[in-house]
């Protein structure tokens, strides 16, 4: 069973920046994806970006998204990282962290993201 536990979101004013984290607890794998996705009310949830455990990097093909937001991690923390800069109240989600390996993934809990205009 993995544990994934998210921090750092909130209310911000649009063209903000906040910085998501989701550490991981309880893996034994160390090959594995860990990514961050976002949903609002009515709509599926999507994908943002996905990091590897060797650093390999993935985003949306979302124009919208390009240039403003990084994701990292940092393997000895077993914590991912979402960099979001330029924020627009079309960012304001829930952000959840996904853990992906051999076939077994979970989810974090969800955390709230706001940009006020």
């Amino acid at each position: 069973q993995v544990q994934l536990v998210e921090s750092g979101g909130g209310l911000v004013q649009a063209g903000g920046s906040l910085r998501l984290s989701c550490a991981a607890s309880g893996s034994s794998f160390r090959s594995n994806v860990m990514s961050w996705w976002r949903q609002t009310p009515g709509k599926q949830r999507e994908f943002v970006a996905a990091v590897t455990s060797g650093g390999t990097t993935n985003y949306a093909d979302s124009f919208s998204l390009k240039g403003r937001f990084t994701i990292s991690r940092d393997n000895a923390k077993n914590t991912v990282y979402l960099q979001m800069n330029s924020l627009t109240p079309e960012d304001t989600a829930v952000y959840y962290c996904k853990w992906v390996a051999s076939g077994t993934y979970y989810w974090g809990q969800g955390i709230q993201v706001t940009v006020s205009s």
